[in-house]
C-alpha cells in the first residue's frame, strides 16, 4: 500500500480515534464503580511497575510477546509463520507475506493480557475459580502494565515496523488499537456498561465529530 494512501487513511481514521477516546472516557467514568476490579488491577499495575524499578528488566520476555503476537496476527490474516527467532537483544519473525495489522499488532494487542483472560475463562468453565478472580484482575493489571510499559520504551527508541507503515499512520493504528481494546475489556470485566453500547458510544461520538468538521469546512 502506497505511502500517500496510508497518509489519507491515516488522516481519515482521526474522527474515529476521537470518538473512541472520548467512549472510552465515559465507560471509565461509569465503571468506577467497579471498585473490586479497579483496585485489583491497579494493584497489578503497581506490582509490576515496583518490579521494574527494582529488579532487571526481563527484555526477553517482552521480545517473546512481541515476536509471538507478530505470529499470532499472521495467522489470524492467514499468513504463514515461517521461522520464529527470539534473544535478549531483538527478534525476527520470517513471515509468508505481512500487512498493517500484522506489523503494528505488538503495539495495540497485549498477547499476556489476553492470554491470562483467555486462561480464566476456560479455567472457570472447568473450575470453580469465581472466589479467585481478584487474583485474575490482579494478574490482568500486571499484564496490561507490562505490555505498555515496554510498548512505549519500544515506541520512543524507533521500530522499523512504523517506518515501514508510515509514522502518522502507525501512531493512528497504535492509539485506535489500545482505545478500542480497552473500550472493550473494560465493559467486559467491570460488566458495567455493554460492549455494543460502549461502542455505540463512540460511533454517536465520531459521528459528531464528522458533523462539527464538515461545519468547519
Amino acid at each position: 500500500m502506497l505511502k500517500w494512501f496510508k497518509r489519507l487513511c491515516g488522516v481519515l481514521l482521526l474522527p474515529v480515534a476521537w470518538g473512541m477516546t472520548r467512549a472510552l472516557v465515559r465507560v471509565v467514568a461509569v465503571s468506577w464503580r467497579a471498585d473490586a476490579v479497579w483496585v485489583a488491577m491497579v494493584a497489578g499495575a503497581g506490582c509490576w511497575l515496583t518490579v521494574l524499578w527494582l529488579l532487571p528488566k526481563p527484555t526477553r520476555l517482552y521480545v517473546l510477546e512481541h515476536e509471538w503476537t507478530h505470529a499470532l496476527w499472521a495467522w489470524l490474516c492467514g499468513a504463514r509463520v515461517k521461522r520464529i527467532r527470539t534473544r535478549a537483544s531483538g527478534g525476527q519473525v520470517t513471515l509468508s507475506r505481512s500487512n498493517f495489522l500484522i506489523a503494528l499488532a505488538p503495539y495495540f494487542f497485549p498477547l499476556y493480557a489476553v492470554l491470562a483472560m483467555v486462561a480464566f475463562g476456560i479455567g472457570g468453565l472447568i473450575w470453580s475459580w469465581q472466589p479467585h478472580v481478584a487474583w485474575f484482575h490482579l494478574l490482568l493489571g500486571a499484564a496490561y502494565a507490562f505490555h505498555l510499559t515496554f510498548t512505549v520504551e519500544a515506541l520512543s527508541v524507533g521500530q522499523s515496523d512504523l517506518a515501514g507503515q508510515g509514522y502518522f499512520f502507525s501512531a493512528v493504528i497504535i492509539w485506535l488499537g489500545n482505545v478500542l481494546g480497552l473500550l472493550i475489556g473494560l465493559s467486559v470485566l467491570t460488566a458495567q456498561v455493554g460492549v455494543l453500547t460502549a461502542l455505540g458510544w463512540g460511533m454517536e461520538d465520531t459521528g459528531r465529530t464528522i458533523q462539527a468538521l464538515g461545519r468547519a469546512l
